[in-house]
C-alpha cells in the first residue's frame, strides 16, 4: 500500500505517484511486465507545475494516472529497445501530473467545433448513433442513476443505451415526452424505484439482464465471495494463449523514420463508450493501424466518438449478418491484436472469443494479443454481469467514500468516467506487454483489465489522509456540496468543471489547455476543428503522437489497405 506520513511531511501528488510507481512494479511478476520495467523504475521522472489536487475526490485519482502511465511509458520503452535496438542510455519516461489529470476527464476537455460535451449546440455537429434516444432524451438518460430504495439503502439503476428494459422493470413507460424538468425526472424515477429493495432490485434486474447493482459500502463488497475473490488479484493481467508459436518480429520500419514502437502493427476495437476505446487510442498513439468495428444496428454515445475514436479508422460491420462475419474475418487475418469491451462472452459466442483467435494465429504462424475489458473482472460469480463506469464505483465502495468526503451520509458518484480512463491505461499496458512477449519468446497473449480492478487499486493504494481531505474540502465551492445520490453523472461533472475553472484558471481556462490539447482540422468532421488530450508518456526515442484525426463510427471501410492512402486530416500548429 502507498502511504504518505502526514503527520511529518506536507501531502505531495507527486511524491505519491513515485510510491504508487512503486507499489505496481513490486507487482511484476503476476503483472507479468517485461524484467526491464521494474529495472528501469528510477527512469521515471514525475513533475508537476503546482503539486495540487485538483480532482475533489477522495482517492489519489491524478496519481495513480499517472503511475500507470509511467509503466506504459516503460514498456513502451522496451518494445523500442527490441524493435530498434537496446539505447546506450536508459530510456527516461516524463508524465505529468497535469497530464494525468486531463487524461482523466478527457472527454469533457474534448471539443467539435469550439464545443464541449455539455454545449447544447454541439449535438448539431456530430453523427448520431444514439439510435434509441437513450443520451438525448433527459427523462430516458436518468435510467442510468442512482437512487434510494424502500429498503433505506441505494441501487443503481442502468439503462445503458436501451433504456426502456429498465424503466419499464420498475413500472415506468419507456418515452414520457411530457416530462422535461430536471427535478421532475429524479422524482419520478426516485419513486418507483423506492417501492423496491435492493434484493427484488437485483432479482429484477438478473431476470432483464440490466445493468444495475446495488451501492456498497468498500468494507461490504469485500465480504462478498466476488469481493472477496477479487481483492486478491493484481490489477490486471497478461497471460499466454495455448500454441506453441516462434516470436513474430515486428514489422519493417521506413529508413530513418519516427520511432513509432507500434507503426506496422493492426489492431481491431470492438467496443463502445470509454474504457475500451481508449485502450486503443493509447495504441493508435504508438503509431499502430486501429480499425474500430461497430454495428449499424448498436446505439453509442455520439460525444464520446471525437475523443474515443482519436487517430482510428472506424467502419460498421454487422457479425451476425454472413455478410458481415466473412469481412470480418478476412481482418481477423491480418489482425495483431484484438481489444474486445463488449458485454462478457458475446464475442465469444460469435466465435471470435481468445481460444478461438490462439487457434487462428497458430494456422498462420504469427500469434495475436486479445485484449479484454469489462466491468466485474475475470472471476468469481459476478464476472458475467454488464456493467459500466457508475456501477463498478457504485458496487466496489468508490461512490459511498466519494458521499463521505462530502460530508454526507449517501453515496455520491464521483465526477468524471475517470475509472474508465484507468482501466483503458491498463489494457494499454496488457497489449503492449504481449506484442512485447509476442516477439520476444513467442505465442499469443491474453490481456484484461476491469473498472472494478480499477478501483480496488484506488483502495489498495489509500485514500488522502484525513487532514488533507479536510482541506480539500474546505476548497470546494458550496454547489458541490450540495450535490446528491440521484444528480446525474453530467450534472455533478458540469459541477466540477466549473469549479476547477474558477479554482486553477491557469489549467483548466483557455490558455492552460493548449498546453494538455492539440486541434486538428478533421476531415470527418466535416472539416470542423476537434480539440483533443495530447497524449500523457514521454520516452526518450520514442514518437508517440496521432496521426490522424478522430472521426464518427461508420466513417470507413472495413479495410487495411485504406491506412496506406490516408489523407485529409491537418494538425492545427499554434502560432
Amino acid at each position: 500500500m502507498a502511504t504518505t506520513n502526514a503527520t511529518t511531511e506536507v501531502y505531495s501528488p507527486t511524491r505519491e505517484a513515485y510510491h504508487i510507481l512503486d507499489y505496481l512494479c513490486k507487482q511484476s511478476q503476476a503483472l507479468n511486465l517485461p524484467p526491464g520495467v521494474p529495472n528501469n523504475q528510477n527512469a521515471v521522472k514525475f513533475h508537476s507545475t503546482t503539486d495540487k489536487i485538483y480532482f475533489p475526490i477522495p482517492f489519489k485519482e491524478t496519481e495513480t494516472l499517472a503511475a500507470l502511465k509511467a509503466i506504459e511509458g516503460l514498456v513502451a520503452g522496451q518494445i523500442a529497445d527490441l524493435r530498434f535496438g537496446a539505447s546506450k542510455q536508459t530510456r527516461n519516461v516524463s508524465v505529468s501530473l497535469e497530464a494525468a489529470t486531463y487524461f482523466g476527464c478527457q472527454a469533457y476537455m474534448a471539443k467539435v467545433g469550439g464545443m464541449g460535451k455539455l454545449d447544447a449546440g454541439v449535438r448539431a455537429k456530430l453523427k448520431d448513433t444514439d439510435l434509441l434516444a437513450a443520451q438525448s432524451n433527459g427523462y430516458r438518460r436518468m435510467s442510468a442513476n442512482l437512487y434510494r430504495t424502500k429498503d433505506g439503502q441505494f441501487f443503481h439503476i442502468h439503462g445503458s443505451l436501451e433504456a426502456t428494459t429498465t424503466l419499464n422493470m420498475i413500472g415506468l413507460e419507456g418515452k414520457r415526452p411530457d416530462l422535461t424538468d430536471y427535478q421532475e425526472i429524479i422524482k419520478t424515477i426516485e419513486s418507483h424505484v423506492e417501492q423496491y429493495s435492493v434484493e427484488e432490485l437485483e432479482k429484477m434486474n438478473a431476470e432483464r439482464r440490466q445493468a444495475g447493482v446495488t451501492a456498497y459500502k468498500y468494507e461490504d463488497f469485500i465480504k462478498t465471495p466476488h469481493g472477496n475473490l477479487n481483492i486478491q488479484q493484481p490489477p490486471w493481467k497478461v497471460s499466454k494463449l495455448p500454441g506453441d508459436i516462434p516470436p513474430t518480429p515486428f514489422p519493417a520500419t521506413k529508413p530513418n523514420g519516427p520511432c513509432r514502437i507500434l507503426e506496422g502493427i493492426k489492431v481491431l476495437e470492438l467496443c463502445r463508450i470509454i474504457a475500451g476505446p481508449t485502450v486503443t487510442r493509447i495504441l493508435a498513439e504508438y503509431g499502430a493501424d486501429v480499425l474500430k468495428i461497430t454495428s449499424p444496428n448498436l446505439s453509442d454515445v455520439p460525444f464520446f466518438q471525437v475523443d474515443g475514436n482519436m487517430g482510428k479508422h472506424a467502419a460498421d460491420l454487422d457479425l451476425k449478418s454472413a455478410e458481415g462475419r466473412s469481412e470480418f474475418e478476412k481482418l481477423l487475418a491480418e489482425a495483431d491484436v484484438l481489444v474486445d469491451g463488449y458485454r462478457p462472452g458475446a464475442l465469444k459466442k460469435l466465435g471470435y472469443g481468445p481460444d478461438r483467435l490462439a487457434e487462428i494465429a497458430e494456422k498462420r504462424g504469427k500469434g495475436v494479443v486479445y485484449v479484454n475489458e469489462n466491468c466485474f473482472g475475470y472471476e468469481g460469480e459476478w464476472a458475467g454481469r454488464p456493467g459500466w463506469q457508475q456501477i463498478a464505483d457504485c458496487v466496489t465502495g468508490v461512490a459511498w467514500a466519494q458521499g463521505q468526503f462530502m460530508g454526507l451520509s449517501t453515496p455520491v458518484v464521483p465526477p468524471f468516467p475517470i475509472s474508465d480512463y484507468g482501466t483503458g491505461c491498463m489494457g494499454a499496458i496488457a497489449a503492449l506487454t504481449g506484442l512485447y512477449y509476442r516477439a520476444k519468446t513467442g505465442g499469443s497473449y491474453h490481456g484484461t483489465a476491469s473498472l472494478m480492478h480499477y478501483d480496488l487499486l484506488l483502495f489498495a493504494v489509500g485514500r488522502y489522509p484525513a487532514a488533507v481531505q479536510e482541506q480539500m474540502r474546505a476548497e470546494v465551492v458550496p454547489e458541490f456540496l450540495a450535490l446528491r445520490h440521484h444528480d446525474s453523472v453530467d450534472r455533478i461533472s458540469a459541477t466540477t468543471l466549473r469549479m476547477l475553472r474558477t479554482k486553477y484558471p491557469a489549467l483548466f481556462g483557455e490558455n492552460g489547455a493548449e498546453m494538455y490539447t492539440e486541434k486538428w482540422v478533421a476531415k470527418k468532421y466535416n472539416g470542423e476543428v476537434i480539440e483533443v488530450v495530447r497524449p500523457v508518456a514521454r520516452v526518450d526515442g520514442v514518437d508517440n503522437g496521432f496521426v490522424r484525426a478522430s472521426r464518427p463510427n461508420g466513417s470507413d471501410r472495413a479495410s487495411w489497405e485504406d491506412f496506406k492512402g490516408d489523407e485529409g486530416d491537418r494538425r492545427v500548429v499554434d502560432a
